[in-house]
């Protein structure tokens, strides 16, 4: 019978090109987002069984509905994607940033990612399974245009760690791929401009390229483990 994972932030963008991938690779997937009606769109395009299940990662008591969602549905739950994320719009004056902005993404970087690991490890550990979080390459280097979405992925990357340290000698996989720019909707709810607007897509990382990698972390069977995947477009350094 083939693996189960959940992918947050399905909807669109990275977590729906992950799904597709997932699924051609014959994994059944989970699709957990706010929005409903996207969410049953990239569903009834998947080629292996499929759920989707509208979710709003800052809900703890809904993140732990879905997770009870899919194991009435598949009865096991093998890996997932921590890839719901948003952030503030950028170069924003510190004593300027509005604190919903602060919340907001704290709420959906930190807390989400915390609140997902939580109600999914006990049936990870069960199987075996993977963690996979969806960094940035702003996690590993500062941004002085988006400091709140910075430090999230610096917090997500430490967690991941630490999580390894404490599960990894139970054969669980945890693994964070870190991303360069990907010209998504990513950042359109608080910023004049989304990353579809913003960024040459001819000059960037495809949301397929992210996929790609997140699939490649999950493959790796025990005792290997992808604990950090960093996936830059090839000139990123000039910039220093």
């Amino acid at each position: 019978m083939s693996e189960v994972v959940l992918v947050t932030g399905a909807s669109s963008g990275i977590g729906a090109a992950t799904a597709r991938r997932l699924a051609a690779d014959g994994y059944r997937v989970v699709l957990a987002a706010r929005s409903e009606g996207r969410l049953d769109r990239v569903r009834e395009d998947l080629p292996t069984d499929a759920l989707a299940v509208p979710t709003d990662v800052t809900d703890l008591d809904a993140v732990a509905g879905l997770v009870d969602a899919t194991l009435d549905r598949f009865g096991r739950l093998d890996g997932v994607v921590v890839n719901a994320g948003t952030g503030e719009q950028p170069d924003v004056p510190l004593s300027e940033l509005s604190l919903d902005q602060f919340e907001q993404v704290t709420d959906v970087n930190v807390k989400g990612a915390f609140y997902t690991v939580r109600a999914a490890l006990p049936a990870i550990r069960e199987r075996s399974g993977a963690v996979v979080f969806l960094g940035s390459y702003k996690g590993k280097y500062p941004s002085t245009a988006t400091p709140i979405y910075a430090a999230s992925k610096w917090w997500l990357r430490g967690f991941a760690a630490s999580l390894a340290g404490r599960v990894g000698p139970e054969g669980v996989q945890v693994g964070v791929v870190n991303p360069s720019g990907v010209p998504t909707a990513f950042g359109g709810e608080f910023r004049e401009q989304s990353n579809d607007d913003r960024l040459d897509p001819d000059a960037e990382l495809s949301i397929e390229d992210v996929a790609d990698a997140v699939a490649y972390v999950l493959s790796n069977a025990s005792p290997a483990a992808v604990t950090e995947l960093d996936l830059f477009r090839e000139d990123i350094y000039e910039r220093f």
